[in-house]
């Protein structure tokens, strides 16, 4: 299947960057110089486009268009959608989480049909848009709404699509086979950039006249057929039509392990082939497990919950699911999440002073790490409790309290260092300095540094109001 053209941006070193970079040391990208420059854009850390020479004037033209060409994903990259609410799919540089990072979580378009009424509509699309769920400081939410046309109607389709797109400002996927119905639905939103799905062997010509006709984004889909995959989009390609996302097919129950060899397949090939023609982002569709209408709805549920998850895992750049409910999502955007971080890179939180409650002068004063999971699981205890306190989050690069105590990373003088940059000397008339229970080894270098009384409290957060209880006041103090 296909053509060789991309380069892996694993072979890619800063060198390769500088090279083509104007080279003058200008910082009006903000680095010191360009191998400072060439080093962020080499991590993705900064986009190329802040070398505004590079970008602006002529005679690096020629470099700016390499750059670009040598730095595009080996899957392109395809905006659904308008505005804030747009979402970006695809992007992806690697095959291997671990090779580098993963760009744009999987996006998850929740189906209603046309066949619904209002009522139903209203009902479903509210709900889709109020799935939210807060897990470590982001909100985990709902990204799309798939509109299936199960009527073949286009008057009907066109209908539910007005109702829908009048509700909801998310992203919008647009199904059916049918160009007509298809052509009637797009003349009411194409200006909210549906996805048209889908352009298969018999309709292609028709579809993607109406991408073109209307700037929307075309799937293909061709079910379990690669070859015929790869041919769709080299036509698709030549016939002027650009931007594409792949659906080869969701078989679930026997045939999972075929979906499964078919996405890591086109994965491969865009990555490790630089096969042009498969680098465009995959759709998945879980809610394939409900064309078995024999098994109880738990048992489907679970399945769409599971397939969901190996499509996430296996490549899927979007997905398209029945469920709504919480059992079969949460895992799943949760998961989402814990892919889609940057593996070089824990998860954290600003460090500095929190606040909770209404605390004064005579209020206990603890400190934590800003590694995220650590901060928001003290945050919650102290919260459920209504303790009045202050909180000093200790920067220490996102590691946990007992991994940055073993690493020397947290120590007695970034302690000191922290408490004076709070500013909590100057709010508190005692000197009284809670620790976690982790970082006791600590207590005797703090209490020299600082001159505060360490007090060791427990190992685990969940401790906190049983622990200051009994211990806060002080005796003494």
């Amino acid at each position: 299947m296909g053509e060789a053209v991309k380069k892996g941006v694993r072979e890619l070193s800063p060198l390769d960057i500088y090279m083509l970079l104007p080279r003058t040391n200008c910082g009006k990208c903000g680095e010191k110089n360009c191998m400072a420059f060439a080093t962020k854009v080499v991590n993705r850390e900064v986009p190329v486009e802040l070398c505004t020479p590079l970008s602006e004037e002529e005679k690096y033209r020629d470099a700016y268009a390499r750059l670009r060409e040598i730095l595009a994903p080996a899957v392109k990259e395809i905006v659904i959608g308008v505005g804030e609410k747009a979402v970006k799919v695809g992007g992806k540089l690697i095959m291997y989480r671990h090779e580098f990072t993963y760009y744009n979580p999987t996006p998850i378009a929740i189906d209603v049909t046309d066949e619904m009424s209002e009522n139903e509509l209203i009902e479903r699309v509210k709900r889709i848009e109020g799935f939210t769920y807060n897990y470590i400081g982001r909100t985990l939410r709902l990204d799309m709404v798939a509109v299936r046309s199960t009527s073949n109607d286009p008057l009907k389709f066109r209908s539910a699509i007005e109702k829908v797109a009048k509700i909801t400002n998310l992203p919008l996927i647009l199904c059916t086979f049918n160009p007509d119905v298809m052509k009637s639905a797009l003349e009411a939103v194409y200006e909210r950039r549906p996805l048209i799905y889908a352009a298969n062997k018999d309709n292609w010509r028709q579809m993607a006249d109406l991408a073109l006709m209307y700037n929307c984004p075309l799937a293909v889909f061709s079910q379990g057929d690669l070859n015929l995959l790869s041919s769709l989009v080299k036509t698709l390609l030549e016939y002027g039509v650009e931007d594409l996302l792949l659906d080869p097919g969701t078989f679930p129950e026997e045939g999972l392990s075929e979906t499964l060899i078919n996405f890591t397949m086109i994965r491969r090939n865009a990555c490790k082939g630089n096969d042009r023609l498969m680098g465009f982002p995959l759709i998945g569709v879980p809610m394939t497990v409900w064309l078995r209408e024999d098994a109880p709805k738990e048992v489907l549920q679970w399945r769409e919950a599971y397939l969901a998850a190996m499509l996430i895992a296996r490549y899927a750049d979007l997905l398209i699911m029945h469920s709504l409910d919480g059992w079969v999502l949460l895992p799943n955007v949760i998961l989402r999440f814990n892919i889609y971080t940057d593996p070089r890179k824990p998860v954290s939180v600003e460090p500095g002073l929190r606040i909770f409650g209404n605390p004064d002068e005579n209020s206990p004063v603890m400190f934590t790490t800003n590694y995220a999971l650590t901060y928001f699981t003290v945050e919650s205890d102290i919260k459920s409790a209504n303790i009045d306190c202050y909180l000093i989050v200790v920067d220490t690069g996102g590691l946990s309290v007992e991994s940055s105590v073993a690493g020397r990373i947290l120590t007695a003088q970034t302690v000191a260092d922290a408490i004076k940059k709070s500013g909590i000397e100057e709010k508190v008339k005692h000197r009284y300095l809670i620790i976690p229970g982790l970082a006791a080894r600590l207590s005797g270098e703090i209490e020299e540094l600082t001159g505060w009384r360490v007090l060791v409290g427990p190992r685990d957060s969940s401790g906190i109001p049983a622990f200051l209880k009994e211990k806060w006041p002080p005796r003494g103090a």
